[in-house]
């Protein structure tokens, strides 16, 4: 088994859902939606960003998803490598704060931490902040002792620390030897490198997200999660974002793959149980995806792709 990446195979359809941040009612709507979509040879990919900061249910959303993969397990010829959850900038954060003794510099390692969302983990396990920064200004002895607390606190909550164990960096499809992949990360990626070296880039980058270069070569398209600047989905492409800004005042995206990258369905929730799942057509001449003016609910979500901004 491949402890970095996810391996897709060459499934029929991937279900690839953005970035949650928390919203455990938009994801339970999406949820009951493909309970009834979900098949034998589907693959569904959480992108990562679990947890909200400013979130409630943060246990409920963990909740939420474990109960959901049970459901679906339940079915006959769906396997556990059928569902895979990628590590968003949120789970690294968490996964590196578990390792703060290990930092140079650990009251600053902290702060970048928690710009990258890693309260959200705290608040979920009952850690205050103020003191997790005092904690980060002692010495690596004390450190270490509060790391471990924190693993246990993991460890005691039920399925969480083996659902963290299984996160992945990224998942990819084998599209076959004469057709490039399908590529799903949680934030970003840098088109210069290969997968394997993507290092930080995954997670933390001010690089623009796009396909060029290299990537060129080998994904068809790559799919993100989550984006830094919440500036909302954008399906124009073959880089493309599927936050809506879920948990920030938007809805949630789930758009569903071909192994080659071709956007067959959008699948829109807002509030108050709103859904609306819609084929993906009009494609244009060169094969990109255009603008999601089938989408009308959106607005009435308080929401617009970019694409229909710009139509």
């Amino acid at each position: 088994m491949n402890e970095k990446f996810a391996e897709l195979g060459s499934p029929r359809r991937i279900w690839a859902v953005a970035a949650l941040h928390g919203d455990v009612d938009r994801l339970a709507t999406l949820h009951d939606h493909l309970a009834t979509r979900f098949s034998v040879r589907d693959r569904l990919v959480y992108l990562g960003n679990y947890l909200g900061v400013e979130s409630r249910n943060n246990a409920a959303m963990l909740d939420e998803l474990l109960a959901f993969r049970s459901a679906l397990l339940c079915k006959t010829g769906v396997e556990p490598c059928d569902i895979t959850y990628l590590r968003g900038p949120a789970e690294e954060a968490w996964q590196r704060l578990l390792r703060l003794q290990f930092a140079p510099l650990p009251h600053q390692t902290l702060e970048k931490l928690l710009a990258s969302g890693v309260e959200s983990y705290l608040r979920l396990y009952g850690v205050s902040v103020n003191d997790t920064r005092s904690i980060a200004r002692a010495g690596s002895l004390a450190i270490t002792r509060w790391t471990n607390q924190l693993r246990a606190l993991q460890r005691n909550a039920p399925g969480n620390e083996k659902m963290m164990f299984t996160t992945r960096r990224a998942a990819f499809t084998n599209a076959g030897a004469d057709q490039k992949r399908l590529l799903l990360v949680p934030a970003n990626f840098d088109p210069a490198r290969s997968i394997d070296d993507q290092g930080e880039s995954l997670w933390w980058t001010a690089a623009p997200f796009r396909v060029t270069g290299r990537a060129l070569a080998s994904y068809n398209r790559i799919v993100r999660g989550f984006d830094s600047v919440n500036g909302g989905a954008d399906l124009d492409d073959l880089a493309v974002t599927l936050d809506g800004g879920c948990g920030r005042g938007g809805p949630l995206v789930c758009g569903c793959f071909t192994p080659t990258g071709k956007l067959i369905e959008l699948v829109v929730t807002g509030g108050r149980g709103a859904l609306e799942a819609l084929p993906y057509e009009r494609e244009a001449a060169n094969d990109f995806h255009v603008a999601a003016e089938r989408m009308p609910s959106a607005a009435s979500y308080g929401y617009e792709t970019r694409q229909a901004a710009t139509a």
